[in-house]
């Protein structure tokens, strides 16, 4: 029987805590106290390598024969299409650990590093840690795509909550059939060992779970606030002590120049020679060659540091560096073989832990030291368990290039306070991977939004445009050599402007008319459809309204949510272009700036869904080639008439004003240009801003005419949209039926020269050649305006019964000019 105090005795006894479960549970787990508001007690592991120093071997052939039961449970098959996906910063090491015992399985894990120029995949929280935020940067965007199985790598399974949300969120974007859970122990309560099943059954995926211990904590009544009470007690015995050192420590310092100690005032370096373009680690993805690069390379790098030991040295520690774990596991464990020193290995961490010296308290000593590779969250402590008074002859630490700064070198930094506890101090850089960009380099910062007055006639906190200003580009062209063009397949519609539509007083009037009988029947839609985004989408979200028609529609969202809920949302427009999809760069700002998963795009309506679709497509091969996930591509609409999506205010194809104008109804911006003579690689697409039309904008009149039925009408918005809530909302696509049956009846043979309902019907009539319009029988006043443009075009209107929408616009089928016939021919009679 060992004669040994378990490190958590101390602990256990003052709070009555108990680790109860396999036998080996104590060998693996310690306990110490942390200041949270959650949980006060720590679990210490002894084989992790983190907190307690411990030989390589032991922390590698943990994490390695967990591997290998995974690859034993997956079989050699499924193991060898398998990808291992490990967290920041306790278990990047021992995710790499079992991604080698797997086999052929390359390794990610997350980081709280962001990297410049480099993509993110994913992200996720952490609610229980200090340090919550999880960035995933693979340099390959395909590396989480694949259909093989995910492992997932912690050190400890408890409440499962970080791990079951990652699944849940990668399921998402990338469905897979089978997951398998990693953790050095499992310490579920009895109250979670249920939730794994019932996770598994909600995604409709087998989710296993490996562990090399089970156990769990028992924990008595009223011990979160005895642990703050002890914590709060020995934090200020430990500050008081640490002011006392830091006095002794100068009076040293004045009979003895600091100069003059062993291993100060900076640590020996050590030339690695690290393999060129070889990852430091999984932060980026490592494959199985990179790995047997990095096995062929370990015997020497360990034999130059076995060099630089002094001589004589009994007892060495590898220090790893936060998320750099296992570059320096394997260094050590090659190390270990070949000198007859013992050989421990830990890392710092950005986790506060109370230290104690008790031989049954799992941290005895910290070193405290400031952050020294310029952290994205600013300067903060960190620190190094059970290094100080643990007889260490010499230390190595191992860092990457990123933190080899001053703070390192620096008076109170890393290496001075190492130097303080040990005769011998090395230090060893890893060069920070960082994977290559393409040759021509995409800038490092996109331009910011673009806001009225500058830019549109709608206030700045209105709406950002995502777009360029090509306002002093000459780009509109008559309406019918832009037609012929389009059609010949000379030219496409984005690359040129039509000349902007000037209003007739009486088409004016004709609006103002409709604005007034339409406006609170507008607020209505406005008011269920933004409901519906707050109660389905996100509590917070980020409005991308599709230029230009999406536009003054994101705008009243965004009013309603600040009339209803006192809610100030993020609003942009950026450009989509039918054939060519969606800005990439504007997506990519927004992915910059924002959560994608609070993306909602934003358009006015749906005709066929030909943009629906579009957007859809663009969105799956963006995330395909950026790597960057979780936009959904679903748009809220004001009006689904062609029942295209599941976010709407109304599926009633009814007149909304804004489809009568162009320009001088959406902020004076034009629709959006995309030519390549104009817009670069890295560009965003390009509009004008009409800024001599400004005598004719009613933007804000319509914004205001129709925010102003807000209060009238939010119970019943409010009613529609739980009414909507409650509803089957599935697209049937039936105004895509529709129009292919049109586009033949009236031998058009292109559903893309079919533009069904009023908003499409009016684009048709102001910006292309039109042939003719198909009317609902019996329909009202909302087709007053639609009657009035056909009239001044000379643009036969045909009554149609039956017909889905209220109308219907077809461009002429095969237009040159002259033409009058659907043949493309002339007709006279």
């Amino acid at each position: 029987m060992k004669n040994v105090v378990w490190t958590g005795t101390w602990v256990a006894e003052r709070l009555g805590v108990e680790l109860v479960g396999d036998e080996r549970l104590s060998d693996l787990l310690g306990l110490a106290l942390r200041r949270n508001p959650r949980r006060a007690h720590l679990l210490v592991s002894n084989v992790l390598g983190k907190h307690v120093p411990q030989s390589p071997s032991v922390v590698y052939g943990h994490g390695f024969a967990l591997g290998r039961r995974v690859r034993e449970l997956l079989g050699a098959e499924d193991a060898g299409a398998a990808v291992v996906l490990g967290y920041a910063e306790t278990a990047t090491g021992l995710g790499h650990c079992v991604a080698d015992g797997v086999g052929l399985a390359p390794y990610l894990h997350s980081t709280r590093r962001p990297v410049p120029g480099v993509d993110t995949a994913g992200g996720f929280e952490e609610s229980h840690s200090h340090a919550t935020s999880h960035l995933l940067l693979p340099e390959n965007p395909a590396l989480l795509a694949g259909a093989g199985p995910l492992v997932l790598v912690d050190d400890e399974f408890s409440t499962g909550n970080t791990v079951l949300n990652t699944i849940r969120d990668l399921h998402a974007r990338y469905p897979r059939d089978r997951y398998v859970v990693v953790a050095l122990v499992d310490m579920r309560s009895a109250a979670d060992l249920g939730r794994l099943a019932e996770f598994a059954t909600e995604i409709g995926a087998r989710v296993d779970l490996v562990t090399a211990a089970r156990g769990t904590v028992n924990l008595p009544e009223g011990v979160l606030e005895k642990g703050q009470a002890l914590v709060a007690e020995h934090e200020t015995t430990e500050a008081t002590r640490t002011t006392e050192n830091t006095r002794t420590a100068e009076n040293t310092k004045t009979t003895e120049p600091a100069d003059n100690r062993p291993g100060h005032p900076g640590a020996a370096r050590v030339e690695l020679g690290w393999p060129r373009g070889l990852p430091d680690g999984g932060r980026h993805g490592f494959t199985p060659g990179q790995r047997i690069r990095l096995d062929a390379a370990l015997p020497a790098m360990a034999a130059r540091v076995a060099e630089a030991l002094p001589e004589g040295a009994r007892r060495v520690l590898v220090l790893g560096f936060e998320e750099l774990m296992y570059a320096p596991l394997r260094l050590a464990r090659e190390l270990e073989q070949v000198v007859s020193a013992e050989v421990r290995y830990s890392t710092t961490t950005r986790s506060p832990v109370l230290a104690l010296d008790d031989p049954g308290y799992a941290i005895r000593t910290r070193l405290v030291f400031p952050a020294h590779d310029d952290p994205d969250d600013g300067p903060g402590e960190r620190y190094a368990y059970n290094v100080a008074g643990a007889g260490f002859d010499a230390v190595v630490a191992v860092v990457d290039s990123a933190a080899d700064t001053p703070a390192l070198h620096a008076p109170g930094g890393l290496l001075a306070q190492l130097a303080e506890h040990a005769p011998s101090v090395l230090l060893a850089v890893v060069p920070s991977y960082v994977p290559a960009r393409p040759s021509t380099e995409r800038p490092s910062m996109l331009p910011e939004p673009l806001r009225g007055p500058a830019f549109s006639s709608y206030a700045p906190d209105e709406v950002g445009w995502l777009l360029q200003d090509l306002s002093d580009v000459t780009l509109e062209a008559p309406t019918e050599e832009r037609e012929e063009a389009i059609q010949s397949g000379g030219a496409h519609y984005a690359e040129s402007l039509p000349v902007e539509y000037q209003p007739s007083p009486q088409y004016q009037e004709l609006f103002q008319t409709a604005l007034g009988a339409s406006a609170a029947r507008i607020a209505q839609a406005v008011g269920a459809v933004t409901e519906l985004v707050l109660a389905e989408r996100s509590p917070h979200p980020v409005l991308v309204s599709l230029a230009r028609a999406g536009t003054p529609v994101g705008v009243l969202m965004r009013r309603w949510a600040q009339h209803r809920h006192g809610l100030d949302l993020p609003h942009y427009a950026v450009s989509i272009v039918r054939g060519r999809g969606i800005d990439a760069n504007a997506l990519r700002w927004l992915a910059a700036h924002h959560d994608p998963a609070d993306v909602v795009f934003v358009d006015g309506w749906t005709g066929k869904g030909a943009i629906t679709r579009e957007l859809t497509e663009a969105i799956r091969e963006f995330e395909s080639a950026e790597g960057v996930t979780g936009f959904d591509p679903e748009i809220a609409v004001l009006a689904d008439p062609g029942s295209c999506v599941r976010t709407y205010g109304t599926r009633e194809d009814f007149l909304i004003p804004s489809a009568c104008l162009n320009s001088t109804v959406s902020g004076l911006i034009s629709r959006t240009v995309l030519r390549s003579d104009l817009v670069g690689e890295y560009d965003f697409h390009g509009a004008k801003f009409y800024r001599e039309l400004a005598g004719s904008d009613v933007s804000v009149d319509f914004l205001d005419a129709v925010a102003a039925h807000f209060p009238d009408v939010a119970d019943a918005a409010c009613a529609q949209a739980k009414e909507l809530l409650a509803t089957d909302r599935t697209p049937t696509w039936e105004g895509w039926a529709a129009v292919e049956r049109i586009s033949e009846e009236y031998e058009i043979h292109d559903v893309n020269l079919v533009k069904p309902g009023v908003g499409e019907t009016t684009r048709v009539l102001l910006r292309r050649v039109p042939w003719k319009i198909l009317a609902r029988a019996g329909a009202g006043t909302d087709l007053d305006h639609v009657r009035l443009l056909a009239q001044q075009r000379g643009v036969p209107v045909e009554e149609v019964d039956e017909l889905p929408y209220t109308c219907v616009g077809l461009i002429h089928p095969k237009y040159t000019r002259g033409a009058t016939g659907a043949d493309g021919k002339a007709v006279t009679v």
